[in-house]
């Protein structure tokens, strides 16, 4: 029997796909259940006695706190979250204690582009329980503004919290890091520190220039970080999220309901759909986790491939 040609393959492809709304539907099944994974799923063990510090951590469909959930269904030990903004941290603490009586939570409001506060929360968890393990810097902020009506101080601002606050977190939290202590279990110095960046750090086209310098700042953290602490067995990696729904994004997402276009969100790449805090945090999880205990210095995007391809007409080169 004869091979099809890559044009009968690429048209049958095309006369087969679902239709928008077809589509639609299909990727509001995938996104809900990966939203409902971990109530079916068996709790796991590769957080097991880890010291996890998250900030960013109040958004109620953020990163952080899917993260959070992540970190405590693996039996991390204590989470440390922190959010400048201390209106959800107490229904966090409260909801994860609940489902997971066996995690220690502790929850601050500060901001983590503080000096004194990341200092404070580090030794805090070392005094506690001996140890630090993780440190998921995930705080970060996005301005609106085009080039032209961006001023220095928005510039500043962006920086000062998107790239500063991951800064500290590998100045302050990598000493820590590097104490063992048997009594705690740890043996061996070392543990994960994870940077929140973003693909608009990759190139552009997916935010403004100053958020877009900052986050490009915090993707050469990653790198100059992981090798500023070779051989102390602390590794430094960023995740780069392509179109997420969260609390930063929360008003696109409504924009596009209220205009019956919400199946167009997403569509330029391969997956052809947004994604949800969760698949972020699965790969926060993947990074803390000794599962990637030879993943060190890198800015790895979670973006359903939209980075992987120069822009051309669909389906004329892919």
């Amino acid at each position: 029997m004869p091979e099809s040609s890559p044009k009968t393959l690429y048209n049958n492809t095309r006369q087969s796909a679902p239709s928008p709304d077809e589509f639609l539907k299909s990727s509001l099944a995938r996104i809900q259940k990966v939203q409902s994974h971990l109530d079916s799923s068996p709790r796991g063990v590769r957080m097991k006695g880890k010291v996890c510090i998250i900030t960013g951590a109040g958004s109620l469909k953020g990163i952080g706190r899917a993260s959070a959930f992540l970190f405590a269904h693996e039996r991390a030990a204590h989470l440390y979250l922190s959010d400048l903004n201390s209106t959800h941290l107490t229904d966090l603490k409260e909801s994860l204690q609940k489902k997971y009586p066996d995690v220690k939570v502790t929850t601050a409001a500060f901001d983590a582009a503080s000096e004194k506060d990341i200092i404070a929360v580090c030794e805090q968890a070392y005094k506690e329980e001996g140890r630090l393990d993780v440190f998921f810097a995930n705080a970060g902020w996005a301005s609106r503004d085009v080039l032209s009506n961006t001023d220095a101080s928005t510039f500043m601002e962006s920086m000062r919290i998107n790239a500063l606050s991951c800064f500290l977190a590998i100045k302050y939290a990598h000493p820590w890091m590097i104490k063992t202590n048997p009594s705690r279990g740890k043996d061996l110095s070392g543990g994960s520190i994870i940077l929140t960046a973003s693909v608009a750090g990759l190139r552009s086209g997916a935010g403004t220039v100053d958020y877009s310098a900052a986050k490009a700042a915090v993707n050469s953290l990653a790198k100059t970080g992981a090798n500023q602490l070779g051989r102390t067995g602390v590794r430094v990696n960023s995740i780069c999220p392509g179109l997420i729904e969260t609390g930063m994004t929360s008003d696109t997402f409504e924009y596009a309901k209220t205009r019956g276009s919400q199946g167009r969100i997403g569509q330029l790449n391969p997956l052809g759909r947004w994604a949800v805090a969760e698949e972020i945090g699965q790969m926060a999880l993947f990074l803390a986790s000794d599962d990637s205990s030879y993943v060190n210095g890198q800015n790895i995007a979670v973006d359903g491939g939209i980075s992987s391809s120069h822009p051309v007409v669909p389906g004329r080169w892919a």
